[in-house]
C-alpha cells in the first residue's frame, strides 16, 4: 500500500539555520500561508488499522501526530527519504521498545527496540523536556534525520529540529541518534531501566548503525509524549 499525500494549508515552520553541509540548510517557510486544491485522502485511522500498527505496540494518538508531521514536512519538500518514518514513544517507560522505524510503502514495522531519553527528563519515564542548552533533557517534536560522522559515541546521525523554541537547538545541542552501552537489554535486566544521555535518543549499540544507516540523509522523526504543553505549542500540530 502506497501512501496517499494529503494537501493542506499550513502554518509556517522556520527550521534552525547552522553550519552543515545538508541540502535542507537555508529553506525557510514563509509567513504567507497558502491553499491549493485538496485531492481525496485517506485518513491516518485507516492506515493505523490496514497495517496493524495497535498490534506493534505504537499508539493510534502517537502515529496520528507522526503522520501529520510526516505530510507536513513531505509537501514542504523537505524529506529526501520518504520511505521510513521514525517514531519514539516517550509515554512509554524505558523499559520497553518504543522506538519504531515505519516502512512507509508497505506499513512493516522495520525496527522496535530500546530507546534512551534525556538524564533530566526522568528516570524510568521521561516527563520533563527542554530545548535549552546543557538541560540534559529530551527534546519533543519533530527532526529531520542529517548526515553520519564518527564521535565520542561512534558512529552517529546528526538530527535538524524543525520546530522553533520548542527543538530547534538540536545541532547546537549535539542531539543525535548513536549507540550506547547503557541503552541494551542487559542494562535494563541489571537496572529495571535505561540509562539516560544528554538529550539524545540513544540505541543499543548491536543495532545502532543499521538503524542509523536506514533512516539518514532527510527522514522524519516524531519524539512523541502526550503533555498538552507539547501539542498546544507546535504549529506543525496545529496547522
Amino acid at each position: 500500500m502506497r501512501l496517499i499525500r494529503n494537501t493542506m494549508a499550513v502554518l509556517p515552520v522556520l527550521l534552525l539555520m547552522a553550519n552543515t553541509s545538508s541540502p535542507l540548510i537555508g529553506k525557510t517557510i514563509t509567513d504567507k500561508p497558502f491553499s491549493i486544491a485538496k485531492p481525496a485522502v485517506t485518513p491516518a485511522a485507516d492506515y493505523y488499522a490496514a497495517w496493524n500498527l495497535n498490534a506493534a505496540g505504537i499508539s493510534q494518538e502517537a502515529f496520528s501526530e507522526a503522520m501529520k508531521g510526516y505530510t507536513y514536512l513531505q509537501e514542504k519538500k523537505l524529506l529526501n527519504n520518504t520511505n521510513v518514518l521514525t517514531i519514539v514513544d516517550y509515554s512509554k517507560p524505558s523499559s520497553q521498545k518504543r522506538l519504531f522505524v515505519l516502512d512507509m510503502t508497505e506499513g512493516k514495522i522495520l525496527f522496535n527496540t530500546l530507546v534512551a531519553h534525556g538524564r533530566n527528563s526522568g528516570l524510568e519515564y521521561a516527563t520533563n523536556f527542554s530545548n535549552a542548552e546543557e538541560s540534559h533533557k529530551t527534546s519533543l517534536g519533530f527532526f529531520i534525520t542529517m548526515n553520519t560522522y564518527t564521535g565520542n559515541n561512534g558512529y552517529s546521525l546528526k538530527l535538524q529540529g524543525c520546530e522553533k523554541g520548542i527543538n530547534d537547538k538540536a545541532l547546537e545541542r549535539a542531539i543525535v541518534v548513536h549507540g550506547a552501552e547503557y541503552a541494551d537489554e542487559n542494562f535494563l535486566h541489571n537496572n529495571g531501566y535505561l540509562g539516560r544521555s544528554y538529550g539524545c535518543p540513544a540505541v543499543p549499540e548491536k543495532l545502532s548503525k543499521k538503524i542509523i544507516d536506514t533512516i539518514k540523509n532527510g527522514s522524519c522523526m516524531f519524539l512523541y509524549h502526550p503533555t498538552k504543553k507539547y501539542s498546544t505549542a507546535s504549529k506543525i500540530l496545529n496547522s
